[in-house]
């Protein structure tokens, strides 16, 4: 896939597309009744910096926007913003040390008040307060000050040279909050803040008026959004929970729902659902990756309050590559894609799959499953059944492993098929799964999080919005491992740390040139990828649905699905 967005000179318009639905539907902002939507996992807050996980991201995005979005095309597009900074029209510093955004005029929040520099500004010093264990703190790196050069000025400065800018109150995972109602949700109050976070004020073409959290959200056009005649409907029904089966169904067999997200079914399954002439399967590949984490700390629930973190020590045998490489070399992937993507799947031996220019092909050995080979290293390695129960031992502890993921068909597909090849190299695997709504809560009391990680291994899926991966391939620094003292917020899922890693994620943020990033970046993933602290499965596709009589969708996996969710209307 081609590189979209220029390094400093990233375009400034709207989709071709975009802008002749605009002009083409134009009418009274709600004429078209109720939009209804299903999330099979259903959102916990409507705070995307009080949770990692993409249904709380996609549900706030019809609430709370940036100052610039990615299209379907990857491409950025000015959203609160007038224009993209860059080098050439004065927006970008020449020594890369600030970036200056102007808000278009006349942008108000839902409750009427006018959006100034001042909430950037506190949004920015909202996600990094060390007490609040902010989701989304590494798209502020490198942030040494915001400054109000007027009421709709914003001036960031770095603290080194940025070469891409793009990253602070840029994409569906950094938007800007009201200062006003955040005031006192600061540090570690942020998730005590119940009413801000389940209905927070927002200048997106939405309100909402009830949260249900892992359960059903209903919005209202927002009266104060700034383009007229938007959005369309004057209503949205959210509901989550269920399966991606079901959700299917609702939009392709019993047209119940207008939209269903994330459609991971058996795909001859869902092309039959198809086939009825309800809805229509819609894919968009961007940087999406089903993926294993390996626990690189000690999930012993003998530890207590420190099980899954670092003071609780390092996992007893998966922070040794060797066996990962093994559990990695007895995967076929491409199985794992006919049996449960079809053409919303790509074998794939990285976690940075896109853009290609930042794909490597230093790993592609893992495309091709070696099972023998696998047992040969184990072997090779000193790592061997010693008392004849089938199950290999690492230093006297052997090699039992609790694999957890979300309910859904085809994850516990994929666990029971894993089971059984990590049975053939020695590996005993427990398998659990935890509804989706719960999995991907950010509920830091809760144990079945994906972030607590109270397991051996884990598998999900994840990516990042926009082109440029340097925030995203900064999750795994060694400070943004989740802990208690963050409230279990923090990418670094897995717990990897390496020095090394840390100073190609600080090299990158000073390096301007679109090849020697795209080099770093690959030295990133290969470094993740030879640590075996992540074993990539699957290049995902984002595969949705919505009824045919939905005009204006633009499914993008470069930002949220529901990116231009004020461009669509009823086309009947």
């Amino acid at each position: 896939m081609k590189l979209r967005t220029a390094l400093l000179g990233a375009t400034a318009s709207l989709t071709l597309a975009s802008m002749a639905w605009a002009d083409a539907h134009e009418g009274e902002r709600g004429r078209d009744g109720q939009l209804s939507i299903i999330y099979w996992q259903a959102p916990s807050t409507m705070n995307p910096y009080l949770s990692g996980g993409t249904k709380e991201i996609e549900a706030a995005s019809l609430v709370l926007e940036s100052l610039a979005r990615f299209d379907n095309t990857g491409e950025m597009v000015p959203w609160l913003a007038e224009s993209i900074p860059t080098v050439e029209n004065g927006g970008v510093s020449e020594d890369l040390m600030s970036i200056t955004w102007t808000l278009k005029e006349g942008v108000m929040w839902s409750d009427g008040t006018p959006v100034t520099a001042a909430d950037a500004i506190f949004t920015w010093e909202y996600c990094t307060d060390p007490e609040g264990g902010c989701a989304q703190v590494s798209y502020f790196d490198g942030v040494d000050s915001m400054e109000a050069v007027d009421d709709r000025t914003i001036r960031i400065t770095f603290d080194a040279p940025k070469p891409f800018p793009y990253t602070a109150l840029v994409g569906a995972e950094s938007p800007i909050i009201q200062a006003a109602q955040f005031a006192d949700c600061t540090g570690a109050a942020a998730p005590t803040c119940v009413d801000a976070n389940f209905g927070p004020i927002g200048t997106g073409p939405f309100v909402v008026s009830e949260f249900r959290p892992n359960d059903v959200i209903t919005f209202e056009a927002n009266d104060n959004f700034r383009e007229a005649g938007k959005p369309a409907f004057q209503t949205v029904l959210f509901k989550g929970g269920g399966d991606a089966a079901s959700a299917a169904r609702a939009v392709l067999e019993t047209g119940e729902f207008d939209y269903a997200w994330n459609l991971q079914i058996d795909p001859t399954v869902m092309a039959d659902m198809e086939a009825t002439g309800i809805g229509t399967v819609v894919t968009a590949f961007g940087t999406s990756v089903e993926r294993l984490h390996l626990n690189q700390t000690n999930p012993d629930p003998a530890l207590g309050d420190l099980r899954s973190t670092v003071e609780g020590g390092p996992h007893p045998f998966l922070t040794d590559p060797i066996v990962g490489q093994a559990l990695s070399m007895a995967i076929d992937r491409q199985l794992l894609v006919d049996i449960g993507y079809g053409s919303g799947g790509q074998v794939t031996c990285n976690v940075l799959p896109a853009p290609e220019a930042y794909a490597s092909t230093n790993n592609d050995a893992c495309m091709v499953q070696d099972i023998a080979g696998a047992n040969a290293l184990l072997d090779e390695a000193g790592i061997v059944d010693t008392d004849g129960d089938g199950v290999r031992e690492y230093n006297g502890v052997p090699l039992r492993v609790l694999f957890q993921t979300s309910t859904n068909a085809v994850r516990q597909d994929a666990q029971a098929i894993l089971k059984q090849w990590w049975a053939e190299i020695g590996v005993e695997t427990e398998l659990r799964n935890i509804d989706a709504s719960v999995f991907f809560g950010g509920d830091p009391s809760s144990p079945d999080t994906f972030q607590k990680f109270y397991a051996d291994i884990e598998m999900y899926t994840n990516n990042f919005a926009g082109v440029d991966p340097e925030a995203y391939m900064a999750n795994w620094l060694c400070n943004d491992i989740p802990g208690p003292d963050t409230q279990w917020q923090g990418a670094n899922i897995e717990r990897f740390c390496s020095e090394d890693y840390d100073a190609l994620v600080r090299q990158m943020a000073t390096t301007a040139g679109l090849e020697e990033r795209a080099a770093i970046a690959i030295q990133q993933n290969d470094l993740l990828m030879q640590s075996y602290s992540i074993i990539p499965l699957v290049h995902r596709g984002g595969v949705s649905a919505h009824a045919n009589t939905l005009g204006g969708v633009l499914i993008s996996d470069w930002d949220t699905e529901l990116w231009n969710i004020k461009d669509w209307y009823r086309t009947e």
